[in-house]
């Protein structure tokens, strides 16, 4: 067994354990008020931080290109109001003519 299926195993593992282990918190610690409004807030980071990553970055570089383009398009349909598939096919469309064009 060579280093790469040692490393496999042993995060799997680790994963297992950590998944064990927060399945077994108890409920009054998951009710209190200060966790409940931390749970509602990590997913939004978390949605927020791969946006931002994907739209900013390219490997190791960051960039502002045409997908910056889209975000910024589907900023102003927000703020307008928009319905989101309005939103969506507004930002992919003005990502592809950026990328298209520029």
């Amino acid at each position: 067994m060579n280093a790469f299926w040692i490393a496999v195993i042993g995060s799997s593992a680790l994963a297992f354990a950590i998944k064990v282990l927060g399945a077994s918190v108890p409920e009054s610690v998951l009710s209190h008020p200060r966790i409940l409004r931390i749970n509602n807030l990590v997913p939004v980071a978390l949605l927020t931080a791969l946006v931002a990553v994907n739209t900013f970055a390219d490997k190791t570089k960051l960039v502002i290109d045409n997908r910056a383009l889209g975000m910024a398009a589907a900023i102003v349909l927000l703020i307008a109001k928009a319905p989101f598939p309005v939103v969506v096919l507004g930002a992919a469309l003005t990502s592809a003519l950026a990328y298209r064009y520029f």
